[in-house]
């Protein structure tokens, strides 16, 4: 077999993502935890409740399973509706708490990125409107300035928002997020306010903190048509000052040079990403084995490497230093992680090695969580959980991570260990 290793840079940023309903559950004062305890809304009928524990400190546990498996660094989300509870009240013991995680990770020499919004809102910020109120932008920029302020000690690289087109069209267009419309109109108003709350918050950030970077992840699917433009167009307006979603044009000049870094989230491209969702609605409940074995092999099917090079040179345009801040797969048994893994970071190195400007990767995810709509049906995690007993369960996609992460590369020897189903592929004679 012929033996090579594929090097990344040095510094490259080698780690895990997550967001904080996820693994912390759903705050109580938040938009998503009335919405989740409606019938219908999650897949198997499952709420987050304690989700991951990390509220309650298990946190340190699995900090120290990102440490011990040599990850650099840890993307994960502040909840707004925690810290602002109510409009004019702030919860310093829950910020308090926010801090003791960040520096709990830069003991364990790991570099957070910290996202301020991910897909939840405060229910009273819902009640007036939430991204549809005009006065929006503002109300999430004193948000931020109260974060930044208190925790820029022990962070520097700042997320206004985590894919907010998935955000916008989930809970504005598709309805499987709350408030659940069904309105194109609100969703790109939606669009807009985050936009120029991202514009706002830019300022603000910077501000307060010299070194900070700031930047948004954005979900890229490589959809066709006209929702390739819908779904692209929060970060091109970026670029161009001017915010085009289906029917609305509006200019907004004001966010031009209002980013530091581009973050792009990518699973698969959009048709595979229907075929899955489509067949997991099939098997709504408590599917059989065959059916597992079904999705599976539809899911394994979907994995599409390719559709990260075309991802990243989508990126490229924007000139600006990128991250893969997700990317991942639903994988309960541990069949094909690895596979998906080890060829998605060849094609990672492929664009890194044609100078791409791509700084850092985040795996999706550490541990297995719960998934918004799909509840705690998927199973993304490097290490299962068991949500009823926390039970963590180290999967060997752990190992072949802690691998790569360790030496900074893929190498021939680690895919023969892990996926030698692969190795042809990857290590052609």
């Amino acid at each position: 077999m012929p033996k090579a290793t594929f090097n990344f840079p040095v510094g490259f940023l080698w780690g895990s993502a997550t967001a904080a309903t996820c693994v912390e559950g759903a705050s109580p004062a938040s938009d998503w935890s009335d919405w989740e305890q409606q019938p219908g809304h999650v897949l198997d009928g499952s709420n987050s409740g304690r989700a991951c524990e990390w509220w309650a400190g298990r946190w340190r546990e699995d900090f120290d399973r990102a440490q011990e498996s040599n990850h650099k660094a840890l993307r994960l989300s502040v909840e707004w509706a925690r810290l602002q509870p109510e409009p004019e009240r702030w919860d310093e013991p829950a910020l308090d708490r926010y801090r003791e995680m960040l520096i709990g990770l830069k003991q364990r020499g790991i570099t957070p990125m910290v996202s301020l919004h991910h897909y939840t809102n405060p229910r009273w910020f819902a009640e007036i409107g939430g991204w549809e109120n005009e006065q929006a932008a503002a109300y999430f920029a004193e948000y931020a300035r109260r974060v930044v302020d208190a925790l820029k000690a022990h962070c520097a690289l700042w997320l206004s928002f985590s894919a907010p087109n998935a955000y916008a069209l989930a809970a504005y267009r598709a309805g499987t997020f709350p408030p659940g419309k069904r309105d194109e109109a609100a969703a790109g108003k939606v669009l807009v306010n985050m936009a120029k709350a991202h514009a706002a918050a830019y300022d603000l950030v910077h501000a307060l903190q010299s070194d900070a970077q700031v930047g948004f992840t954005h979900l890229w699917s490589g959809a066709a048509g006209r929702a390739d433009a819908d779904r692209n167009a929060f970060p091109l307006a970026f670029q161009t000052g001017r915010l085009e979603f289906g029917s609305l044009r509006e200019n907004l000049p004001q966010l031009r040079e209002r980013l530091d870094f581009l973050c792009i989230d990518y699973f698969a491209r959009e048709e595979s990403l229907s075929a899955i969702k489509k067949e997991k609605r099939k098997k709504r409940g408590a599917p059989d084995q065959a059916a597992v074995e079904n999705i599976s092999e539809i899911v394994h099917a979907a994995s599409d490497p390719a559709g990260l090079r075309e991802a990243i040179k989508w990126g490229w345009k924007f000139d600006l230093p990128m991250f893969i801040t997700a990317n991942g797969c639903d994988d309960s048994r541990d069949d094909y992680r690895r596979r998906y893994l080890a060829e998605h970071v060849h094609a990672l190195w492929h664009m890194v090695n044609f100078n791409a400007p791509v700084r850092g990767y985040f795996h999706w995810s550490l541990t297995d969580h719960f998934a918004w709509e799909r509840g705690w049906s998927e199973k993304f995690g490097l290490w299962g959980l068991d949500p009823q007993t926390q039970q963590r369960t180290r999967r060997q996609s752990a190992d072949f991570y802690a691998e790569i992460c360790r030496t900074g590369s893929l190498s021939s020897d680690m895919v023969e260990k892990h996926c030698p189903e692969v190795f042809d592929q990857i290590f052609p004679v």
